[in-house]
């Protein structure tokens, strides 16, 4: 027993060794180093999507639904030597935490965890931000503390609440992030993409609608608004833009809309389980077509869904299942989401408004092998569609 605990010690030091030689490796990019997030020198934008850590107390945590030969030394520091990987691997601009970050029935401490949970991104110097999936709170903070807390780790650009909306909008971690045009561009001054951030909740509370929460008519309200005003933005002087820029939301549990998608009609990926989403219809979906800008929807929730669909011109996408201690499918290997954005070049050189959005998957295997490219979306000649405001 002495000898397989110190075999154990020994292991739990190797991973976190190997995770801390990541981050050394890995270039810090220029988007750390300032608050106001934008396009690199190459026109580009990256977002390492992670979904559902699950992660609970550490080297302690024994992984979930591994193949045999991976259960003896396979812990909560898999996940964080995975993120470590992926982060060196892919260099992104921006990291995302799509809920359940932590798996709030087997924490000793939230604090704890969530800073383990996070220590990576937080190493990396890479901006990062988290919202909340149905499990972070079930430990020793609510939901509301868990984001508290949140906002105040090094090198976070998440937000507990806009404080515009905070007087009536529901949940804990709705924000926005502006991300401006590449620097000495014409628009460096303009957000060219806007990402929203919305906390879908975890359980309902309404009598004779049990299971999960959902998009409320308040968060739809401020995202309807906020939209508008950045359309208004994007098309004022100076050097005023046509249409409106295209945006990208992350909420934890998925529309009930991933339904309309089966094995023979995604786009890429794969569905193994059913979607878990609300009992009801918040009427979320409809509200993001009506808008427009919006072009593609990431989620977690369901760990072994990692595909893409798209329904009524609006891409909607899993993660697939991140983190060890997450229920998976053994052989089926971890998994993270990166998006691209690229920007349209000028006849001059000088880069534009966004050209396409695309994106793939990294798995956790000795490659760090990518998977299922696919382009999400690309500007028209004639520009986005402008909504009436």
């Amino acid at each position: 027993m002495a000898e397989n605990r110190r075999r154990r010690s020994l292991f739990d030091f190797f991973l976190f060794s190997v995770s801390l030689a990541c981050l050394c490796l890995a270039p810090i990019p220029a988007s750390a180093h300032r608050r106001k997030l934008r396009f690199s020198v190459n026109g580009e934008f990256k977002i390492l999507q992670v979904a559902d850590m699950h992660f609970a107390n550490g080297a302690t945590t024994p992984c979930l639904n591994v193949l045999p030969s991976q259960k003896a030394h396979c812990s909560d520091l898999n996940t964080t030597v995975f993120m470590s990987r992926v982060i060196a691997a892919e260099k992104p601009d921006l990291i995302v935490f799509t809920g359940d970050n932590i798996f709030g029935f087997d924490v000793k401490d939230a604090v704890k965890s969530l800073n383990a949970a996070f220590a990576p991104a937080i190493a990396s110097k890479i901006p990062w931000v988290a919202i909340l999936g149905n499990h972070d709170q079930e430990s020793t903070l609510t939901r509301q503390q868990l984001m508290n807390h949140i906002v105040k780790l090094p090198n976070t650009l998440s937000k507990v609440n806009p404080p515009e909306a905070s007087h009536y909008i529901d949940g804990f971690g709705n924000y926005n992030l502006q991300i401006h045009g590449a620097v000495d561009s014409s628009l460096q001054n303009k957000s060219v993409l806007n990402l929203y951030f919305l906390d879908s909740g975890d359980y309902s509370s309404v009598p004779y609608m049990e299971g999960y929460d959902w998009v409320k008519t308040s968060q739809q309200f401020w995202f309807d608004h906020t939209s508008k005003r950045l359309q208004r933005e994007y098309n004022a002087k100076p050097n005023p833009q046509a249409g409106v820029a295209p945006g990208l939301a992350y909420f934890h549990i998925p529309l009930p809309e991933f339904w309309s998608f089966n094995s023979s009609n995604v786009t890429n990926g794969v569905r193994q389980e059913g979607t878990y989403s609300a009992s009801t219809n918040s009427g979320f979906f409809t509200t993001l077509v009506a808008r427009g800008d919006v072009k593609s929807v990431f989620v977690g929730h369901d760990h072994v869904n990692d595909f893409c669909g798209k329904l009524k011109g609006l891409n909607l996408c899993y993660g697939g299942g991140f983190g060890y201690h997450a229920y998976g499918k053994a052989g089926w290997e971890r998994r993270a989401r990166v998006v691209v954005v690229d920007l349209n070049k000028k006849r001059k050189g000088n880069w534009g408004d966004v050209k396409s959005i695309k994106t793939w998957k990294r798995l956790d295997d000795k490659h760090l092998s990518v998977i299922d490219s696919q382009v999400l979306w690309i500007s028209s000649a004639k520009g986005s569609l402008v909504r009436r405001l």
